[in-house]
């Protein structure tokens, strides 16, 4: 148990008699329940403005630190760009589950800042829903399939708007490189977390992104010109480049709607199992086709924007 009372790891056992039932579009703030608590102080939940000051502070520190920006200037930063400090928006609706929501939930908590949690029927007890000031289910149960649910645009973006957000930050994976999605969402008055959709139409989608290294003069592997939706048009990449080769969704990552073909016996299954499993995943059937790489090196190099004009790169990882 920590000194305030609430339990050290932030939850206690849970016993599935006990959770109240919750119908539709209910608020659930969890800060109520017994049996499932934050471990977040109320300072960072209802932070006042002398908190806000320290955590301006000691985040100008940091800058000071990380990029050599004096402190004056590195509050001053803080105070023109920090939703905490400038107040740009006070909430925010995560379009995600599980461990990702959770993730945004306790930097925005930390913040300042209410959250607003989504869930499917059949997520109804998970953590998600109950680490979020609020929480709704996002269509009564049927309407949608567990993973369609929250793809579901329109849905999710009416309850943003009649719970008053200002922001929808949408996690990884499901609808965060999704240029529709995020015009939607500017559309409807409401601020989007993530890159803007031209930049996601660009590089979301890994078609558009192969004619962008392609334009910059970066080595590309053999593929396909644009995305396939015909089996043949697989054949015929196969027959002039040979195998293996590897399908990917051209929307989504994770290794999601991705086959390895080593065979043309293997071709015909695989080519409608990653079409499959990328429409499930992202909403996008839309697949293309790469000469494969046996145990290849995969560096990334990650890019931070604050929407302010300042962009910073966060060095290299490799993620083979």
């Amino acid at each position: 148990m920590s000194d305030d009372g609430y339990p050290s790891d932030g939850i206690t056992s849970i016993s599935t008699s006990t959770v109240p039932k919750h119908q539709h579009g209910e608020e659930t703030p969890s800060m109520n329940f017994d049996y499932l608590k934050y471990n977040f102080k109320s300072l960072s939940r209802q932070a006042s403005h002398e908190n806000l000051a320290s955590l301006s502070s000691a985040n100008a520190e940091i800058l000071e630190r990380r990029f050599h920006m004096p402190n004056e200037e590195g509050l001053q930063h803080l105070k023109n760009t920090s939703p905490v400090v400038s107040k740009k928006f006070h909430k925010v609706l995560i379009a995600n589950r599980g461990e990702i929501a959770m993730r945004i939930m306790r930097t925005a908590h930390e913040l300042g800042l209410k959250t607003v949690a989504i869930y499917a029927y059949e997520d109804r007890l998970s953590m998600h829903r109950y680490k979020a000031d609020e929480s709704f289910q996002i269509a009564p149960e049927g309407k949608h399939t567990p993973v369609g649910a929250y793809l579901a645009q329109d849905d999710i973006i009416d309850i943003a708007i009649r719970r008053n957000c200002d922001a929808v930050h949408p996690g990884y994976g499901f609808l965060s490189e999704n240029a529709d999605f995020a015009r939607k969402v500017e559309a409807a008055g409401l601020k989007w977390v993530g890159p803007k959709p031209e930049t996601i139409d660009a590089l979301g989608d890994k078609v558009k992104a192969r004619a962008v290294a392609t334009e910059c003069a970066v080595p590309v592997v053999p593929g396909t010109d644009g995305p396939i939706d015909k089996l043949s048009d697989a054949h015929t990449f196969c027959n002039e480049h040979g195998f293996p080769v590897i399908i990917k969704a051209a929307m989504g990552g994770g290794g999601r709607g991705m086959r390895v073909v080593r065979s043309a016996d293997e071709l015909d299954s695989a080519f409608e199992r990653a079409r499959s499993e990328a429409l499930s995943a992202f909403g996008d059937g839309t697949v293309f086709i790469e000469r494969f790489l046996d145990r290849p090196k995969h560096i990334e190099v990650q890019l931070l924007g604050d929407g302010q004009g300042n962009i910073i790169h966060l060095f290299e990882r490799d993620c083979s």
